[in-house]
């Protein structure tokens, strides 16, 4: 039986990876294992963790990596990379996984392929080749790569980004984006469920917010939440939903600041940690926008028909559908962008990101492909 590590440290990467989990546990010929980290343990972050254990999976090790006393700069971020490495190399001795699988750009991920590049575990890697010019994950991305053996793209540009990276074509795989296909099988929620939920109304006119720090940015995080909370006052009608920024440095400034912005509109705004994916999908289907610089505006949120509004250079460089509006992170750009996303409606688009299977492309690989020589890589010269 093939071992099957899978790592997750935020709500955003679970929600995406919980299908995949799901069919790696119920299939006989593989055993699912899960490494919990970062802002799943996290107090301040909401412990997301327990979304785990809720959906009926099983957490065989948990890596602590953030401290929620620590301040919210870069010395904290680099330090929770040391403990992660340290967590990840406990469990890796314990687990002895066949293979890990992992998503993505976050520093927590840098952790974990850097641990399992010394442990020799064959990495299979989501979402490489990718381009988000205004954070310092695009980097990170791009060097996980270089430590992975399996590479599942989301478009066939990408794919091909990854092989210019050096990676051999045979083992780089463009399957599209597994939370693409979530959205298609998605139970969906009631609008009164989801009010009741949430102990909020949802009218007619509604944004669903969600905004994370800009790491390369010369302009502060906070001036650039409050640009956006300042743009947002002309939208009085409006009701909005925020959710959490992520973990990286500064992100505690921007939830305190929109935490603020909410005390002052009680009912007609809400704060939460995490939705979780049904409701989030569930919740979008009755937003006029999306708005922030979050992944999901661009590679999900073009599937449910309304626009995105993806603010500064977080995302710079993703391939985006029609339906996703860029703008500058100033409040007059913001409230430019506002303008044209309220005006824009609901109209089906081309959603680039999506490709049928997705999940199960990636399951052949993961079941069949042979790991016995993956570890000794060759560069694949273009």
């Amino acid at each position: 039986m093939r071992k099957i590590c899978v790592v997750t440290g935020s709500r955003a990467e679970y929600d995406i990876l919980r299908g995949l989990m799901a069919a790696i546990k119920e299939d006989p010929a593989l055993q699912l294992q899960i490494v919990a980290t970062n802002q799943h343990l996290s107090k301040r972050q909401g412990e997301t963790y327990k979304e785990i254990e809720r959906d009926g999976f099983t957490i065989d090790y948990k890596v602590y990596m953030a401290d929620d006393e620590a301040p919210d700069n870069a010395n904290s971020v680099a330090k929770s990379i040391g403990r992660g490495i340290n967590g990840f190399a406990d469990a890796f001795e314990s687990l002895r996984p066949d293979l890990l699988l992992i998503l993505g750009d976050r520093y927590e991920m840098l952790a974990v392929a850097s641990t399992a590049l010394i442990y020799k575990i064959p990495i299979a890697h989501l979402h490489g080749g990718e381009i988000t010019e205004g954070a310092f994950d695009d980097a990170i991305r791009h060097a996980i790569t270089k430590m992975s053996h399996l590479h599942f793209t989301s478009t066939e540009a990408y794919r091909k980004r990854v092989i210019q990276l050096g990676e051999e074509p045979d083992r780089v795989f463009n399957v599209g984006a597994l939370g693409v296909e979530n959205v298609m099988k998605n139970d969906f929620m009631s609008k009164e469920e989801i009010e009741q939920s949430l102990n909020f109304k949802m009218t007619d006119k509604c944004f669903l917010c969600t905004y994370h720090p800009v790491t390369l940015s010369d302009m502060s995080s906070e001036t650039q939440v409050l640009n956006l909370l300042e743009a947002l006052d002309d939208y009085k009608d409006y009701h909005i939903i925020f959710t959490y920024s992520n973990s990286d440095t500064d992100s505690q400034i921007i939830i305190k600041r929109i935490q603020e912005y909410v005390d002052r509109n009680v009912g007609r705004c809400m704060f939460i940690p995490s939705l979780g994916q049904r409701r989030y999908f569930s919740a979008l289907r009755h937003m006029t926008a999306v708005l922030g610089n979050s992944s999901s505006g661009i590679i999900e949120v073009p599937s449910f028909g309304i626009p995105t509004l993806n603010i500064g250079d977080r995302q710079k460089g993703r391939i985006a559908a029609d339906s996703v509006v860029n703008c500058g992170c100033s409040t007059e750009d913001i409230k430019a962008g506002l303008a044209k996303v309220v005006a824009y409606g609901n109209n089906q688009v081309a959603n680039p990101y999506y490709k049928e299977g997705t999940c199960d492309a990636i399951m052949n690989v993961i079941k069949t492909y042979p790991l016995e020589n993956l570890i000794q890589k060759h560069f694949y010269d273009l």
